[in-house]
């Protein structure tokens, strides 16, 4: 996985291991919740596990929380944090249809979180399906012009699809925001060079529709012209016949 393409989802670990909602049980286990409330349990643990590379596990865990009651959790961030980390694991397994299905159930709830749209167009990125990532980048623009981590994931699908100047334009963008990044750097570069020898093949092949429209139109004028032009000249005199028929 190249790493510009998961800065927003290792964005998204730091979040879930550090900043949200911090009610992390004492003494929690993957089968025991706390009495309070087993959905944020079960939610606090599975960070845990995804921050440490258990993703399965986490996975495992992440389902449970939504399989108990979310009543508490949806009152704050923590039911997106759970679509965000669930998929992000599914992700890193390489799960990306079941990553996918995972988001669309999040988007019904948040369909304006740019975190989740950028983690459904990565998908279906690592599914080939480069111009529903872009789509689904869009979205994730349309809530986050800034959104840099979205801007360069854009640029590698429409890159993918050979769209080079498209790709161009959101790498420079994705460098406004993060003018530091070498990475972004080499990749706008890259995609410079691909735009200007596209359209150097384009032109190469216009020049070539172009000679052979020529020389359809020379062929016509030069062989098919002169042939009609025999013919009438073949043709008898009509005129003349009737003043030899006089004498």
């Amino acid at each position: 996985m190249k790493r510009g393409q998961i800065l927003g989802i290792l964005a998204l670990l730091l979040v879930c291991a550090i900043t949200v909602i911090p009610v992390i049980a004492e003494n929690i286990t993957t089968s025991v919740p706390s009495t309070r409330d087993a959905a944020t349990d079960y939610y606090n643990y599975a960070a845990q596990l995804t921050a440490s590379g258990n993703y399965t596990d986490a996975i495992a865990l992440y389902d449970k929380a939504l399989g108990s009651n979310t009543t508490e959790i949806q009152e704050s961030d923590a039911l997106l944090y759970i679509y965000q980390g669930k998929s992000y694991a599914q992700i890193q397994l390489g799960n990306y249809t079941s990553a996918i299905d995972t988001l669309n159930t999040g988007l019904a709830v948040y369909p304006t979180d740019e975190n989740l749209w950028n983690n459904k167009g990565y998908a279906q990125f690592r599914n080939g399906d480069y111009k529903d990532a872009v789509t689904s980048y869009n979205n994730a623009l349309a809530n986050d012009a800034n959104f840099t981590t979205a801007l360069v994931n854009k640029g590698d699908a429409l890159e993918k699809m050979g769209n080079y100047q498209d790709a161009v334009t959101a790498y420079t963008a994705a460098l406004a925001g993060n003018p530091g990044s070498n990475e972004t750097q080499a990749k706008l570069a890259n995609a410079q060079n691909e735009a200007a020898a596209a359209q150097q093949t384009n032109l190469i092949i216009i020049g070539v529709i172009v000679i052979i429209a020529i020389g359809g139109v020379a062929y016509y004028v030069l062989k098919k012209r002169p042939a009609n032009a025999t013919n009438k000249d073949k043709q008898p005199d009509k005129t003349g016949s009737k003043k030899n028929r006089k004498k």
